[in-house]
């Protein structure tokens, strides 16, 4: 098929060929599942916000003991890490198909998109592991520096 760069426009009513094959609809399920995501998120995110925001004292209360006190309730962990999965996946489809569009070599989508897929596996690995391992009464550290909620 012909090409601009050879100086030839090529057919316009020529059968389009897909660049990259994708197995079933997979591109449709992205699809949906970024506008459901994104329905889902503003939701999360909202709620996030107005809740360490707006009740109680405002940004100025926003501390250690703050958030100690709010993970230590199993429904705001539940909470965050619904937050932290849904808009790591979210992004990363956003991304990978910005690279699919953008990434004219396949060894270039290839690196860019393995970089992508790390990137939010340390990502959800590490923000799950701090969710679920907090702990703001570490036992052994000095009673100064405890949350007050703490004993010593």
């Amino acid at each position: 098929m012909a090409t601009i760069d050879d100086g030839v426009i090529a057919n316009p009513r020529a059968r389009y060929t897909r660049r990259l094959r994708t197995p079933g609809n997979s591109e449709l399920w992205a699809w949906i599942f970024m506008r459901a995501s994104g329905v889902l998120l503003i939701v999360l995110i909202f709620g996030h916000l107005f809740v360490n925001l707006l009740v109680g004292d405002g940004v100025g209360a926003i501390d250690f003991a703050f958030v100690g006190g709010k993970w230590a309730s199993p429904f705001w962990q539940v909470w965050d890490l619904l937050m932290l999965w849904l808009a790591m996946i979210h992004g990363t489809n956003g991304v990978r198909t910005i690279i699919n569009d953008y990434a004219e070599r396949d060894v270039t989508r290839v690196v860019l998109k393995s970089l992508l897929y790390l990137a939010f596996v340390v990502t959800v690995v590490l923000g799950t592991l701090v969710i679920f391992t907090f702990d703001p009464c570490p036992t052994g550290a000095a009673a100064h520096l405890l949350p007050s909620f703490c004993t010593a």
